[in-house]
């Protein structure tokens, strides 16, 4: 089987997998760590939680085995929520997600939303961690233009390394301004939910156009789907996967896709205007 393939990651180009593992909501714990570590026996080496998710269904604690047994191979991301975000909350959180976590760093650390505290406030306390070595690489979630010129101006040129935002194909507002910012900026976008919550898609004719090019190209409807996602080579995708036969379908949507079947897929999936965080 096909391995997913590392791509350059923000402004200092970091490789991490294009198609990483998300681990938000997971139900199936035992389930869940298996297709855990077959994603990264294929190459989903970059692999996201957050406090929320720990709060949410245990996510860090269930990742902790699996980060110590393969530390050197996995770029890890967590956040820290935005009540928690002052100068002293941040660091504190972060601390609990290590021990969480069964490791001395994480490879990002978001801010996993704008919040109470002052954006400048949470990304000095971010940056100090980074300086300290808590953490290799700084990042924003659902965050918009502006709020991401705000957390740029705090930290620094060359800082800010990931904005994590929703991204599918029925909502693909983060084209017209968010994605086009972060390009120019060398910010990586990582993009969650995208299969749309489970909701995927509800235009039949829509479907029906994805499900021709997948019969194509020899892949399946959601591989068509996360390909088209991460064309952009300044995209990076986290599908949630609970079982052994979803992750590695998630897996073999790290592929090329013709430049036509980019254009009809683009055509019956138009762009929206603006960022959403649901």
């Amino acid at each position: 089987m096909e391995t997913v393939r590392n791509r350059p990651f923000g402004p200092a180009a970091t490789p991490v997998a294009a198609i990483g593992q998300g681990t938000w909501r997971l139900r199936r714990p035992a389930e869940a760590a298996e297709a855990l570590e077959e994603g990264v026996r294929l190459g989903m080496t970059h692999v996201d939680t957050a406090e929320l998710y720990e709060r949410d269904s245990g996510s860090e604690t269930l990742l902790g085995p699996i980060v110590h047994r393969h530390r050197e191979r996995l770029f890890v991301a967590s956040k820290v929520l935005p009540q928690n975000a002052s100068a002293k909350g941040t660091v504190a959180a972060c601390k609990d997600s290590l021990v969480r976590l069964q490791t001395d760093h994480l490879d990002l650390y978001y801010l996993h939303w704008p919040g109470p505290h002052p954006v400048a406030e949470t990304m000095r306390a971010l940056a100090g961690l980074k300086d300290a070595g808590w953490i290799r690489h700084v990042g924003v979630s659902n965050f918009d233009v502006a709020e991401l010129e705000e957390a740029k101006a705090a930290l620094g040129p060359g800082v800010l390394a990931a904005n994590q935002v929703l991204y599918h194909l029925e909502d693909r507002g983060i084209e017209s301004e968010v994605l086009p910012w972060c390009r120019r900026n060398k910010v990586a976008v990582v993009a969650y939910s995208t299969f749309a919550q489970g909701g995927w898609v509800r235009d039949p004719k829509a479907l029906q156009a994805l499900e021709q090019v997948a019969k194509e190209t020899g892949r399946t409807a959601r591989q068509v789907a996360l390909s088209f996602l991460i064309r952009d080579p300044s995209v990076f995708a986290i599908p949630k996967a609970e079982s052994l036969s979803h992750v590695r379908e998630n897996a073999g949507g790290d592929f090329d896709l013709p430049k036509d079947a980019v254009d009809r897929i683009d055509a019956v999936f138009p762009v929206q205007a603006g960022l959403r965080t649901a």
